[in-house]
Parts: C-alpha cells; structure tokens; sequence
C-alpha cells in the first residue's frame, strides 16, 4: 500500500551525465555555491566580495574558482570573476543541476563527496598491507 505523494517523489532523478557532470566539475558544495552566486548575478566579481558573500576564507574562494576555470565554468576578467560555460552544453547542464540543487540538495551533496571520498578512499587503499 502507498501512501500520498510527497514533494520528494516528483522530484527530478539526476540522469548519469549529470551525475557525471557534477562530479568531475566540483570538488566542493563550495564550488557549486560559488557558481550559483557567480550565474545569479552575471556580473565581475572581485575576489575579496565573493570571499564576504560566500562567508568563506580566501583559500576556499581561491581553491574553488580555480576548479571552476578549469572545467570552464568561469573566467578571470579584468574586473573580477564571472559565470561563462565554456560551451551551450556545459550552459544546460548548470541549469538542470541549478534546477536539481533547489529540490534535491542532499542528492547533489552526495554525487559531490563521493567523488572526492572515492579518491580519498584510492589514496588511503594504496598504503594498506595486504595479507597474502
């Protein structure tokens, strides 16, 4: 027997290239965060105001833009910092993860650690002694 339909069950599922996507692109929820601030108000933003909007240390700012830049998310101007998707495809698939964020956050979250827990995992197996 079922009961009524929550707001849960008419959530979008993240497909598998989102998941993808979301994986090899952030390597924090302060990443995505960032990006949003970034997509919401499509503006140069120096360094030292996303460090005051975003509440975070320089470090985690910095650590975070450059993963932006380098999946071409994002481009350093003379003015500051801006939102600009390499490409029309990156473009949707920050619209539908955006759209996935806002009713599904724990499933963003989660696609976010595991790919950093799995590395941290791999680093960690390496130096583990087998028994033969």
């Amino acid at each position: 027997m079922s009961g009524p339909a929550t707001p849960d069950d008419a959530s979008p599922i993240p497909s598998d290239d989102l998941l993808r996507f979301v994986g090899s692109s952030f390597r924090s929820i302060w990443a995505l965060e960032l990006l949003l601030t970034l997509k919401s108000d499509r503006r140069p933003w120096p360094a030292a105001e996303l460090v005051s909007t975003m509440r975070a240390s320089e470090l985690v700012v910095s650590k975070a833009l450059e993963g932006l830049v380098a999946a071409g998310l994002a481009s350093v101007e003379s003015g500051g910092v801006v939102y600009m998707p390499i490409n029309e495809q990156v473009s949707r698939c920050v619209n539908q993860l955006e759209e996935l964020y806002l009713v599904r956050p724990d499933a963003v979250r989660r696609a976010i650690v595991s790919v950093s827990s799995s590395g941290a995992s791999a680093f960690a197996d390496a130096f583990k002694l087998r028994r033969d």
